[in-house]
């Protein structure tokens, strides 16, 4: 589903990725992981269109998204969240989900008066999605909360579920267990492998290796702007070089 191939990228004098490569397959949950500074940000930021790649190839299903910005790549099927929440905090849970719905003709104003019909429609169907995906993630009881009220790994959720809105294919999630409670770490966790079985695939980078170890596999591991190997939780934590990427030796 997704392809990034020789991917490089320098900020002045700084080689931030240096050759990245990594393939998404369809229906998986692809953990990518390194050390502080590998590249693993700046890797999502390329593929997320925030800026695009000084060379190599970044490709949807065979297409080039290579600087494709973020709102044209959400209407492809990819969207990601960002390690730091952006929720709108002065908004209800539910306002923040009924943003993200799409095609809305209701934010035309002539279409309220000439086609109120139709637009009543879509802010019924609208609704009823994000009352849905809100309940799925046990959110609902919220929904009229300011959303700055939610506690970390509410804001996650929240984050995911809007993500949800948008009906993607794939969505990246940098460090979605980052600042987030062990019980609300182990509610995104099982939120994410759900989506998973019902269709949707999913790139992660994230420190957190029980969950890393847990849902993911292939597990690519990043080092100085490079993929430095690839493969199972275990084959990865085996490798004497990821070893020393971590720890700077080889382990006794």
């Amino acid at each position: 589903m997704l392809t990034v191939k020789d991917v490089a990228k320098s900020f002045g004098g700084f080689r931030a990725l240096n050759g990245c490569g990594l393939e998404v397959r369809p229906g998986t949950i692809t953990g990518i992981i390194g050390p502080n500074g590998a590249g693993k940000s700046t890797l999502f930021n390329i593929i997320g269109g925030l800026f695009p790649p000084d060379q190599g190839v970044v490709e949807l299903e065979g297409r080039s998204i290579a600087g494709v910005r973020p709102d044209k790549l959400a209407g492809l099927g990819l969207v990601r969240t960002f390690q730091i929440s952006r929720e709108l905090g002065e908004l209800t849970v539910l306002e923040n989900m009924l943003l993200a719905g799409q095609g809305q003709s209701g934010e035309q104003a002539w279409a309220n008066f000439l086609r109120w019909g139709l637009v009543r429609e879509q802010e019924a169907r609208t609704l009823a999605k994000a009352r849905a995906l809100l309940e799925r993630v046990d959110l609902w009881h919220l929904a009229n909360d300011p959303a700055r009220n939610l506690s970390g790994g509410q804001k996650k959720l929240l984050e995911i579920s809007r993500a949800l809105m948008l009906d993607p294919k794939i969505i990246l999630l940098d460090e979605p267990t980052a600042g987030v409670s062990p019980l609300m770490s182990r509610a995104l966790t099982k939120a994410i492998s759900t989506l998973r079985d019902d269709g949707i695939t999913f790139a992660i980078i994230e420190h957190d290796m029980d969950m890393i170890a847990e849902i993911c596999n292939p597990i690519y591991v990043l080092a100085e702007g490079r993929t430095l190997t690839s493969g199972s939780f275990a084959e990865v934590t085996a490798n004497e070089d990821v070893m020393k990427a971590y720890l700077g030796k080889v382990a006794a």
